[in-house]
């Protein structure tokens, strides 16, 4: 795959995606949002990566926002298809039956912080700064972040970063529950990485059916969310993968986990 915007990498199991944008802060375009969206297919079918890593180039944002220049164009007649074209890219990404991990450094604002929130991990570098400013533009987050927000911090705290559009810095994001870990910037790298090879050395199908349980049982009643459980606890009970963790574990000897 020929690509322009993006950087993908493959180590192992782990793939690598890099926002590569850094003159303009890694804003989202419709170049990028097209190719990460291709990308992020392609390494979802690809048996042989378990973990994506996802990054901006530089070390001034993870992603600025929506590419202005784009936005400023968007009238009511494409407005619809504009925001839809990234909600879409981004539920892919959250739904994904491998986890996707950000590494939040330096600017996630409007669409970048979108991005991150779609993932299934957030850490960030000290330096880090998420926000939704979008309503100093005179708009709304569209990317899926007035309803993913508020699910991930609450509804208060949700609104208050909406309606100023005031960023807030890194360890403000982790107390909230917006990001998940901060580091300092310069190992933000290192622990992404170790924190993928500790996920990528788990049986696959059970990450995959970890995913599926939370994805899908957030937006369920809780007696159907816990029969989701319940069918997802018996496929797994029925794989390979299972006979040898509970074997191995009973041995005294490290599992070899093989996806089936």
């Amino acid at each position: 795959m020929s690509l322009e915007t993006l950087l993908v990498e493959t180590t192992d199991a782990i793939a690598t995606v890099t926002l590569n944008r850094p003159r303009v802060h890694n804003a989202l375009n419709a170049a990028m949002l097209r190719e990460l969206d291709e990308s992020i297919a392609a390494l979802g079918d690809d048996t042989s990566v378990r973990v994506i890593l996802l990054r901006g180039a530089g070390e001034k944002a993870f992603a600025a926002g929506a590419d202005i220049g784009e936005l400023a164009a968007v009238d009511a007649a494409n407005a619809a298809q504009f925001a839809g074209r990234a909600q879409r890219i981004f539920r892919r990404i959250e739904t994904l039956p491998k986890p996707v991990i950000a590494a939040v450094n330096g600017y996630a604002l409007g669409g970048g912080c979108e991005l991150a929130m779609a993932c299934s991990i957030r850490i960030a570098a000290e330096t880090a700064r998420l926000g939704q400013p979008e309503v100093r533009l005179g708009i709304l987050p569209g990317y899926g972040g007035s309803q993913r927000l508020p699910r991930l911090i609450g509804r208060g705290a949700a609104l208050k970063m909406m309606l100023t559009g005031q960023p807030i810095d890194a360890h403000e994001a982790l107390r909230i529950g917006l990001v998940d870990e901060v580091v300092p910037s310069e190992h933000l790298d290192l622990r992404v990485m170790e924190l993928a090879r500790t996920i990528a050395a788990q049986p696959p199908l059970a990450v995959a059916a970890i995913l599926e349980a939370v994805n899908r049982g957030a937006d369920l009643p809780l007696e159907e969310a816990i029969a989701l459980e319940g069918s997802l606890f018996a496929r797994l009970c029925a794989t390979d993968d299972m006979r040898e963790g509970t074997r191995a574990f009973l041995e005294k000897r490290g599992p070899h986990f093989t996806g089936h």
